[in-house]
């Protein structure tokens, strides 16, 4: 056979060949099974990849929670290193710093009052001042640290963080007895060369007594408003404590504290309830409030000095205070803040009337010639009254029928508390 002949016959086989394999060959229900076939193998790998994504997307999920668990894991190991190191440090003592010399200071431990002189660190050589507390070690008792000076929760709440937004113009019919409490509080705190100039120390404290309701308190409050210095604000009755003791301790800590925050203005409301005369009646309570009455005695006069602090304190009872309370070096000035009288009533009126809607037929001062011995307090009440009495009727002003009924109401409730409380007549 020839190399043609080979080629021709090669050729005629193969598309003979391909005429079988090719799709014109193959049947229609064989070509539907076919793609039958296929679609499922695809619905197949679809729902394997969708499977696989859901998968993927919960080992993702898993993942990060396991990182945020390696992560507080990692956290409560840290919070117990530094547990482990505070609780395995050596501890400190706490001292008091006694003397001060060149290169040593004596120091008085707290518990066994031992004395032991000793060095400090570099950082607190320079801000080292007798009478500091301080923290020493237990091997060498160097001094590791300054602390704060203890001062009681009790006194610390007493300083007053926002003024209670009282001005002079609101305390009615005082002016003289306003004059006297800058003078002697205010002044000597915000212009001290006045007093240097006449050569005179500046008065120490200022004592206002009186009736009750006659703006004692007022004026405090207005002083704290004005006043561009530290208020501290107590009641005497807040002195007076359960255990022996504590009473003298808070006094000394509120002196403290009034000295730290100075130039401050220490408020003492009703002293008498811890500046009575001294007695004693055989009882430990009677013992512990004159015990708290010395305190507070060497605190206003005594060999430590007080600084830029004022006092100031109000009492309904003088005649009862302690005359050792009362001599000047306590309180330099005495100042009475009496009843008001018919002018002070009209200018009372009309600073509680200023900001309600009056009729025209309203006449203060009539109404101020009416309130004889109403005190600050009850004409304050009249006006308050009066609109509750325009409220009750749904009304829009104040009229003078209005003002009339409440000056009664407040008469009759005068009259009625008096009765009840006798001992109101000694006031």
């Amino acid at each position: 056979m020839s190399e043609n002949d080979f080629e021709n016959t090669q050729n005629s086989s193969d598309s003979v060949s391909i005429e079988k394999v090719g799709p014109e060959t193959l049947e229609p229900e064989q070509l539907s099974l076919e793609n039958e076939e296929l679609h499922e193998k695809i619905r197949a790998l679809t729902e394997e990849v969708s499977a696989a994504q859901i998968e993927n997307g919960e080992l993702k999920a898993n993942v990060l929670k396991m990182t945020q668990i390696i992560e507080d894991h990692r956290w409560e190991i840290r919070r117990l290193k530094n547990q482990i190191e505070d609780l395995t440090k050596t501890p400190f003592f706490i001292a008091t710093v006694m003397e001060i010399f060149d290169d040593e200071v004596l120091i008085k431990l707290h518990g066994n009052n031992q004395e032991i002189l000793t060095h400090t660190a570099p950082d607190f050589e320079q801000n080292l001042e007798p009478g500091m507390r301080v923290a020493v070690n237990g091997a060498a008792y160097v001094i590791m640290d300054i602390l704060s000076q203890s001062t009681d929760v009790r006194a610390q709440v007493m300083e007053l963080i926002q003024s209670p937004n009282v001005s002079y113009d609101q305390v009615g019919g005082l002016g003289d007895v306003i004059q006297e409490v800058i003078e002697t509080v205010e002044l000597p705190l915000t212009h001290p060369e006045l007093f240097e100039k006449v050569g005179i120390e500046p008065p120490s404290g200022v004592l206002l007594y009186g009736g009750p309701g006659t703006g004692k308190t007022l004026i405090a409050k207005a002083v704290a408003t004005q006043a561009n210095a530290t208020f501290i604000r107590m009641s005497g009755s807040d002195l007076v404590q359960k255990f022996v003791g504590e009473g003298a301790r808070l006094v000394k800590d509120i002196f403290a504290m009034a000295r730290s925050k100075a130039p401050a203005i220490l408020f003492i409301d009703e002293i008498d309830a811890v500046g009575g005369t001294r007695t004693f009646d055989g009882t430990s309570g009677s013992a512990e409030v004159n015990r708290t009455m010395l305190q507070l005695l060497a605190e206003m006069d005594g060999f430590d000095g007080r600084g830029d602090v004022k006092i100031m304190a109000a009492t309904n009872r003088k005649d009862l205070l302690d005359p050792a309370l009362l001599r000047p070096g306590r309180f330099d000035r005495a100042i009475e803040v009496p009843m008001p009288e018919e002018s002070a009533r009209l200018e009372i009126l009309q600073i509680h009337t200023r900001k309600m809607n009056l009729d025209k037929d309203v006449d203060l001062k009539k109404l101020a010639k009416e309130t004889k011995g109403f005190s600050g307090a009850d004409l304050n009440a009249v006006a308050r009254e009066a609109g509750i009495f325009v409220l009750r009727r749904r009304g829009d002003s104040v009229t003078m029928k209005d003002m009339k009924e409440a000056v009664k109401k407040v008469k009759k409730d005068e009259e009625a508390s008096r009765l009840n409380a006798p001992y109101d007549m000694f006031a």
